[in-house]
């Protein structure tokens, strides 16, 4: 009997129920993703006893010997793999990160510009119901038909509105980011360019996306995507960004703390350091490539399938479904693959008609398929059971069988971590 089960039963029943959903079924939601048991055990670690304001060497508190040397090991780690002279790896997570660069870049009442939430973009670049639409004046740009950003209206948009922050990234854009040409409309106005990798980072260090650190100022990112890491971010300033404003570091780490954060959460950073050491290794480049080989193998079995894709297919680990030929909505649609035992989310498209509770699409990816080691030949028995339990979306005895099967075919792909 393990100490939580004698502990506390209860909580030990619900995280066994979690544990088995994770093991049984096939995790879709291209945010999600399986951390090792190395970075598991570092998530887990004694770490969290400790309190940390500050940074290394500049500390409120004593006894920071080895909180110093994991955070330094993590910052090393992050400037190696980016190609960055700057990281600050304290944020909790992606929106105090964000929140972070608008601190050290904006003033409240300036005006920034981000993808439309509808369009693909993320809470945190603008959008109304965010601080970030609610303190600084937001100007949102869109993608085109073809479901890529609409360059010439960031253009006229910027050049109309002299943004003081340009953001890139979304949280359901299935093409390939042109930095370089947001890079020349930011600096054709002044404005500071933030690229939010949270979604490609670990395709960044993976070679098989384009790198921002060339064209941004800022980059920042989540952990827990496709870098396969704990749930936390990152702020990194570049060597552009440091030309454009030498105190840009200074004024991002000051933004972190004491802006808009207390003491960082030292075991995160343990299992961030621990999950940027994986990523250096060779074997992230191939896993990160056979992210897209699937991702792009589902977007093709889909379409024999009859689904319309935004985009029409994928350039990354992202798949976003236009579900209005198929008479059935995003909420649905979930619900259905849910009982059936894969797990998607449901998600607004372009020129959204319906409500984003309930909205027209589904967003689907491969990170977590990948990390258990399925391929291209388990992405054409995934597209083939979606289009089923779909088709099949209000008979719930079939889809209880179709959990099932799934269980057994989950079970040849081990989930890191759960036994």
């Amino acid at each position: 009997m393990s100490t939580l089960q004698n502990d506390d039963p209860v909580a030990f029943d619900i995280l066994e129920g979690e544990k088995r959903r994770q093991r049984d079924g096939l995790e879709l939601i291209p945010s999600e993703n399986y951390i090792s048991e190395a970075v598991l055990e570092g998530l887990g670690s004694i770490f969290n006893n400790k309190y940390s304001e500050g940074y290394p060497g500049k500390r409120y508190y004593g006894g920071q010997e080895f909180v110093d040397q994991i955070e330094n090991l993590a910052i090393e780690r992050a400037k190696k793999l980016f190609g960055v002279p700057h990281a600050n790896v304290q944020p909790y997570s992606g929106s105090p990160a964000n929140f972070a660069v608008y601190v050290a870049t904006c003033a409240v009442g300036d005006t920034i510009m981000g993808l439309n939430l509808f369009d693909g973009g993320h809470l945190t670049h603008g959008w109304k119901v965010s601080i970030t639409g609610k303190f600084y004046k937001s100007v949102p740009y869109h993608v085109t038909s073809a479901g890529e950003i609409d360059f010439d209206e960031v253009h006229r948009l910027a050049q109309e509105h002299k943004p003081k922050l340009i953001w890139a990234g979304a949280t359901a854009y299935v093409k390939k980011y042109n930095y370089q040409k947001f890079a020349e409309i930011a600096e054709s106005v002044g404005a500071y360019f933030a690229a939010d990798i949270a979604h490609v980072a670990g395709l960044i260090v993976g070679g098989v996306h384009p790198d921002p650190a060339p064209f941004a100022d800022v980059i920042s990112t989540t952990s827990h995507k496709t870098l396969r890491g704990p749930r936390g971010g990152m702020v990194m300033v570049t060597h552009k960004g440091l030309l454009k404003d030498p105190e840009l570091a200074t004024k991002i780490d000051k933004a972190v703390f004491p802006g808009i954060q207390g003491g960082p959460h030292d075991h995160q950073t343990c299992a961030l350091a621990i999950t940027l050491g994986e990523a250096l290794k060779p074997s992230f480049k191939a896993y990160s490539a056979q992210i897209v080989k699937n991702a792009h193998v589902l977007a093709e079995e889909l379409k024999k399938y009859g689904f319309t894709l935004i985009g029409n297919g994928t350039e990354n680990h992202l798949i976003l479904a236009d579900l209005t030929s198929k008479n059935i909505s995003g909420k649905d649609a979930e619900t259905a693959l849910d009982k059936a035992g894969m797990t998607v989310n449901k998600n607004t498209i372009p020129n959204e008609k319906r409500s984003p509770f309930d909205p027209s699409g589904i967003r689907l990816g491969t990170p977590a398929a990948t990390t258990r080691g399925m391929k291209e030949a388990e992405m054409k028995q995934i597209a083939a059971w979606i289009s089923e339990a779909i088709e099949h979306h209000t008979d719930s005895a079939h889809l209880q069988k179709m959990k099932e099967n799934l269980k057994e075919f989950c079970k040849k792909f081990p989930v890191p971590g759960i036994k």
